[in-house]
């Protein structure tokens, strides 16, 4: 656990980029300040002479020497409990009679009891993989499919890479240090990129990073004899095309003659991880998509349009996703999931783009039984966010007067520079060509001018008569102090409306994530907001995905705007309590009504927004000592 949380401590700290105090990581690890200090010490002492972690008068930041120590860290992982139980799924996996219990123990310096411990710490990996681990006297062996055997090692070489990004050392790790080097990779994965590219596939570089992890695992497994046994007879001209450029690039680059078995399950692998390129899916990924899929893409997006008022339903965008879902729909045949190494990110910074996702994974999953796990959620998020950008990217722009006084075409001159530079953040609606201008009258967001102000603002920026990179920045900073302040300013007068000193608690200590919300959900029934079904819905909505959309904030909630009324009930949790996979000090039930589906957005989006930032949470935390105090210093933040 400690090695855990010390690459747990390098990854926050890598994420930030900023300083962050000893107590600050405390609460994010659940640990003491004093522990901090000693994972920053461990961490340090893998690159002697080096700095992964630096440390000064305002705590501590990443350094220079972190990606050494990452690699470090993991080089020198050998004896511990994770290196043991990977060496010994190994050794179960290359044999099929089994191990001798009391000689592996002595060939891995440990006691038949530690060994003992480790199998039943196997047993407990096998949930989901239709394998079985079989103990006869001094013999252990696992039983089930190669194909079941192949999942269990997916797994273990997912549990060595940081937040699912692919990392070839980590899967040798996983598979041995004998197997398929990373040199022969790098050449392989180019040209199946590039092959798949010259016969008009979309590669999802992420998608295809994890085809690349099953692909290392097969040739690991061929090697050993271990081929797939299975062949389905009816192969479709693309996956024979997609099989025919794996096979030859396996034997190129890898030294691996694959059989048909593996040939049609990675070509499988392949195809539902690339989408047809263009302006639109082409006639023939048209084809392919199934019509019980696409019926049901169409109507989960439809209710979510409607439960969110979001702009979604297009219909490219709609064949797009019912083509990943479709790909979706075959992996999760194959129980062949897809990790995203975005999906952190999403949720933190586009909760509401997430939440929708949620929502359609949910009706999804209801129609076409598809478990969906937080990382394909991460991928329909992508979609739907990329639609959101498209219809929403003009309702972002900020109106503009430009003030020049004239002289020969110096003012045209300008707006076009400004058209060039800025025209995807402001839309220039006026051009100001006197000397003496009416400042009072100029109502648009921003004022870009090249002569004194009557009288400074915020929103007046001063730029020079020929537009320079200096004045571009300027003028991206004024805009993006306006939309927070807007956004922030919205959050305050909603939050005035919701929050109630009778649904705020303070100590969470020793509730787990279902208790919290019963809890917190308890003081919203007393109100008569929600009813004891709002409270179960809100506990099932948890279970899809976690709520904890940063690394201090849960915001639990049920599908469904059922609520009499929006209003919302607080936890602060002092120390931090586990939430999902993280730890929190703020739990926020909200209960949304019908009424409010506009607010819901401003909210949800602001409110994770504020509690986003380090400083913020600590500051609300310790001097949120009741409701009072909470909501005041919660006001302060936003008004900055």
């Amino acid at each position: 656990m400690t090695r855990a949380r010390q690459d747990r401590l390098l990854g926050l700290l890598a994420r930030d980029g900023e300083w962050a105090t000893a107590a600050t990581l405390a609460d994010v690890l659940g640990v003491t300040p004093r522990s901090i200090r000693s994972y920053v010490t461990a961490v340090n002492a893998r690159v002697p002479g080096g700095a992964a972690i630096e440390s000064g008068p305002l705590g501590y930041r990443i350094g220079s020497e972190a990606a050494a120590a990452q690699r470090a860290g993991a080089a020198t992982d050998a004896g511990t409990p994770r290196d043991r139980l990977h060496t010994l799924v190994r050794l179960l996996l290359d044999s099929s009679d089994g191990i001798d219990v009391f000689e592996t123990a002595e060939s891995l310096h440990v006691s038949s009891a530690t060994l003992d411990a480790d199998l039943a710490r196997v047993r407990s990996l096998l949930g989901g993989t239709e394998l079985t681990l079989e103990r006869s006297a001094s013999r252990a062996r696992l039983r089930g499919t190669e194909a079941a055997q192949r999942r269990l090692l997916s797994r273990l070489a997912h549990d060595e890479m940081d937040a699912g990004s692919f990392d070839l050392e980590a899967l040798r790790r996983t598979l041995g240090t004998e197997s398929v080097g990373a040199r022969a990779f790098g050449p392989f994965k180019a040209e199946l990129v590039a092959e798949l590219g010259a016969l008009g596939y979309f590669v999802n570089e992420y998608g295809i990073s994890d085809v690349v992890m099953h692909i290392a695992i097969a040739a690991d497994r061929v090697a050993r004899d271990r081929a797939l046994e299975t062949v389905v007879r009816d192969v479709k001209p693309d996956q024979a095309e997609v099989g025919a450029i794996l096979a030859r690039l396996a034997s190129a680059h890898l030294g691996i003659e694959l059989g048909a078995g593996d040939v049609q399950h990675l070509s499988t692998l392949v195809l539902t991880r690339v989408v047809a390129p263009g302006a639109s899916p082409s006639a023939a990924a048209r084809e392919r998509l199934d019509p019980e899929v696409e019926a049901a893409v169409r109507e989960v997006v439809g209710l979510a349009a409607s439960e969110f008022l979001v702009d979604v339903v297009h219909e490219d965008f709609l064949l797009r996703l019912a083509l990943h879902v479709q790909n979706l729909l075959h992996r999760s045949k194959e129980q062949a999931w897809s990790r995203n190494p975005l999906t952190r990110s999403l949720k933190a910074t586009y909760p509401m783009i997430f939440e929708v996702a949620v929502f359609i994974a949910s009706g999804l999953q209801q129609r076409l039984g598809i478990p969906l796990l937080d990382d394909e959620i991460a991928y329909i998020a992508m979609h739907v966010g990329g639609r959101l950008e498209r219809s929403r990217r003009a309702d972002q722009l900020l109106t503009a007067t430009i003030v020049c006084p004239g002289y020969y075409e110096l003012h045209e001159l300008l707006r076009s520079s400004v058209d060039r530079s800025l025209g995807q953040a402001i839309e220039v609606v006026g051009v100001e060509t006197r000397v003496d201008p009416d400042w009072a009258s100029i109502d648009t967001d921003l004022v870009l001018t090249t002569i004194e102000p009557a009288v400074p603002g915020d929103r007046i920026v001063r730029i020079q008569p020929f537009l320079t990179g200096a004045d571009v920045e300027r003028v991206q900073a004024a805009a993006g102090r306006i939309r927070r302040g807007r956004r922030l300013a919205r959050l305050r007068d909603e939050l005035s409306r919701y929050f109630s000193p009778t649904a705020f608690v303070r100590g969470l200590d020793g509730l787990t994530e279902d208790e919290v919300i019963r809890r917190l959900g308890a003081l919203l029934v007393d109100r008569g907001v929600i009813d004891d079904d709002y409270v179960e819905r809100t506990i099932q909505r948890e279970q899809l995905s976690s709520t904890a959309f940063t690394d201090a904030l849960a915001v639990p909630h049920a599908l469904g705007m059922t609520a009499t009324r929006t209003e919302i009930a607080i936890g602060i949790a002092d120390p931090s309590i586990p939430w999902g996979e993280g730890r929190v000090q703020v739990v926020a039930l909200v209960a949304f009504s019908e009424t409010d589906r506009e607010a819901f957005q401003t909210v949800f989006e602001q409110f994770v927004e504020v509690f986003s930032e380090r400083d913020s949470v600590q500051r609300i935390v310790r001097r949120g000592t009741g409701f009072t105090a909470f909501l005041d210093e919660l006001v302060a933040v936003i008004d900055g």
